[in-house]
């Protein structure tokens, strides 16, 4: 089966693409390699699969209706893993518009799209943002969301609406995935471990915004991918709409995240404290219930092995 991956060149989208290409599906990654960060870092992530046989890659945006087109004209697309999108919680209260524009609209443009070409199956990015300020416990699927704390929420939010509404007028499958700080090799520049990392081997402080005491379920990028991959088998065998959490259901602080990665780094961080900033949360944990029972979910890497497996990467691809 031919599967589209929208956002395929990034961090969490090349990872996929390589497990669906090893599983034997054919894959078409369309991506706009947009310069939210460097565009050859994407290009770089796609380097061990480009010149597969069955893997296609389509330079387009979901905003725009002929790209999309494109992809489903020259290939016969059964299914879509829809990951495009702005990411990023700060960044969205600088630029509120252009996340609603690429989150809110990009995924109206891959329903409509979906309505256009006949396909009934879609796997969609969301994120435990969604879930917005919670203080502790798990944070269940079916639990009343908070309000957004920041434009990306929001978007993301709406993006889930869209995907409920096109299911019911459509009558495809739908299933929704809220991603917990996904990390790992070939994480974003911009992402607080990755960021972290290249200001601890520049020598320079690491800023630490509140106390350090605000909690993330951080999960490791094989984790995800499993779970991306026990959605896309559902979502062939299941109608309806249905959500899911991604997560470790481990939360980590803050400064217990700082004092793994010196222990995996042999380096000693300098802390530079700051503010809380506007959008942050202080606490994630996903209750893994419903994807356990359904998606046959089971993350296997601890906080510690993961992390000392993203330095690896770090230090291997790490330019001096």
């Amino acid at each position: 089966m031919n599967i589209l991956v929208t956002g395929g060149a990034g961090f969490i989208g090349s990872h996929l693409c390589e497990r669906l290409v090893a599983s034997g599906h054919r894959v078409v990654c369309l991506d706009n390699f947009h310069s939210f960060y460097d565009p050859q870092i994407k290009r770089t992530n796609l380097a061990g699969i480009i010149d597969h046989p069955d893997f296609r890659l389509v330079e387009g945006d979901v905003r725009d209706i002929n790209d999309l087109d494109k992809c489903f004209s020259e290939h016969e697309i059964g299914l879509i893993v829809h990951l495009a999108a702005m990411a990023g919680v700060r960044p969205s209260i600088l630029e509120p518009e252009l996340y609603a524009e690429v989150n809110i609209m990009g995924t109206h443009k891959v329903l409509l799209a979906c309505q256009q070409h006949g396909v009934k199956r879609l796997v969609s990015a969301s994120s435990s943002s969604v879930y917005g300020s919670k203080q502790g416990g798990a944070f269940r699927e079916n639990d009343d969301l908070g309000k957004p704390e920041s434009p990306y929420a929001e978007t993301k939010r709406a993006g889930e609406v869209l995907a409920q509404l096109w299911q019911r007028e459509l009558g495809i499958s739908v299933v929704c995935l809220r991603f917990f700080t996904v990390y790992g090799p070939r994480q974003r520049p911009d992402l607080a471990i990755h960021k972290f990392a290249s200001l601890l081997y520049g020598g320079k402080p690491l800023p630490v915004f509140g106390d350090g005491s605000t909690c993330r379920d951080y999960t490791y990028i094989d984790d995800t991918i499993d779970g991306v991959m026990g959605a896309v088998e559902y979502v062939q065998t299941h109608s309806g709409y249905a959500v899911f959490n991604l997560g470790e259901a481990r939360p980590v602080q803050l400064l217990d995240m700082i004092y793994e990665l010196e222990a995996a780094s042999g380096r000693q961080a300098a802390l530079q404290w700051h503010p809380l900033q506007p959008g942050d949360v202080p606490y994630t944990c996903a209750d893994l219930t419903r994807s356990r029972a359904e998606l046959n979910y089971d993350p296997k890497w601890t906080f510690r092995e993961g992390l000392r497996s993203f330095i690896r990467w770090f230090e291997d691809t790490r330019q001096t």
